[in-house]
């Protein structure tokens, strides 16, 4: 069956909706007992089930990529992919008072890129979609550059300073980018890595308003890739792109992870973080420490992560290093624990595609 870009346009923006909807009713029911992270895990695997739900009744014949579901490879021949994220800003929804998290629905086609796109922000009330989005109005202002308040560029001071704007701070990348739409400011610079479905929806929306949209080196934003990774953007007002760019290009100085070693870092991170919310670990992803198996399920390892006693006393990590080759990445490091003992370890991970499918360390006494 076909359907044309307004029929799905009006079908994200139902299922974005809807899922906003139940989102609200999971934060009213639950927030009394569940806070944080885990009122966030909640939140985000039953909205991610009534969107799957909606996307095999109504779509069955499309593909999906999905932040909570395991990657289906064969979404690669597809000519319609569904890319989507049930809650982004998850930290956000886990905090009492907090409105900047958003429901992201947005289609991939073939030679098209991103099309009918739809983000949702519940606590507002409000649906951005591709079906009617307009260019947002124009204020005379200081340019106002939002970043992301727990990651922001490194390069911000100088590149605002370089702009003659203002830097703004706000949660998940949705409430960001339709901050942009909405003309609340006037551009969204993020560095420092970002899955596929973090934008794809707000672009193709912020597309249809007419605003540009990027990589922070210019080059463009492409989805459905074999590694759903994509380190940076800049979603902006068309006037700011080339002033941003060029300011981009003299201050961004550093090199930004491939997907694969930006998944294993933040594997490692989650040794002294214990929160293992990003991790991306394969349903049968294997562990192996030493020769001797530590964990087969991806549900036991990110548990392991966060509440197993042999990882309470780690308190660092130095002298981090990588080496990245095919679908494989060794991470060297020092792991340091509570009262001065640290191991060297030696970490392989094997991730083909979007999921770290086993990981194999060799732990040794440091040096």
């Amino acid at each position: 069956m076909t359907h044309s870009i307004d029929d799905d346009s009006t079908f994200a923006a139902d299922v974005a909706r809807a899922a906003g909807e139940l989102l609200l009713e999971v934060r009213a029911r639950e927030a009394a007992t569940t806070t944080g992270r885990e009122l966030g895990r909640l939140g985000d695997g039953q909205a991610d089930e009534l969107i799957l739900a909606r996307l095999r009744s109504e779509r069955p014949e499309d593909s999906v990529l999905s932040e909570e579901s395991a990657d289906d490879l064969a979404r690669l021949g597809a000519t319609r992919v569904w890319i989507i994220d049930p809650l982004d800003g998850s930290r956000e929804y886990g905090i009492a008072g907090r409105g900047d998290w958003a429901v992201h629905v947005g289609l991939w086609e073939a030679g098209k890129g991103m099309t009918a796109s739809a983000v949702a922000q519940p606590t507002l009330g409000v649906v951005y979609s591709t079906a009617d989005v307009a260019p947002p109005p124009r204020i005379d202002r200081r340019p106002q550059l939002v970043v992301s308040d727990s990651r922001p560029p490194y390069y911000m001071d100088a590149l605002a300073a370089d702009v003659g704007g203002d830097i703004v701070t706000m949660g998940s990348a949705g409430a960001k980018a339709m901050a942009v739409v909405r003309g609340d400011v006037d551009a969204y610079v993020h560095s420092g890595g970002q899955w596929e479905w973090d934008s794809a929806a707000p672009v193709g929306v912020a597309l249809a308003a007419g605003l540009h949209c990027s990589r922070i080196d210019g080059s463009p934003l492409l989805y459905n890739q074999s590694h759903p990774y994509l380190p940076d953007l800049l979603i902006c007002r068309p006037e700011l792109a080339e002033p941003l760019l060029r300011g981009i290009a003299a201050h961004a100085t550093r090199d930004a992870d491939t997907g694969r070693v930006a998944m294993a870092r933040e594997y490692i991170s989650a040794l002294v973080s214990h929160d293992a919310t990003k991790i991306r670990v394969a349903e049968r992803c294997l562990r192996v420490e030493n020769g001797q198996q530590t964990g087969d399920t991806g549900a036991f390892i990110r548990d392991e992560l966060e509440s197993g006693a042999q990882y309470a006393a780690i308190e660092g990590v130095r002298d981090l290093a990588f080496r990245e080759w095919e679908g494989n990445v060794v991470a060297r490091f020092v792991l340091e624990f509570a009262g001065g003992t640290a191991v060297s370890i030696t970490e392989h991970f094997a991730i083909p595609a979007g999921d770290i499918t086993s990981i194999t360390a060799i732990i040794e006494p440091a040096d």
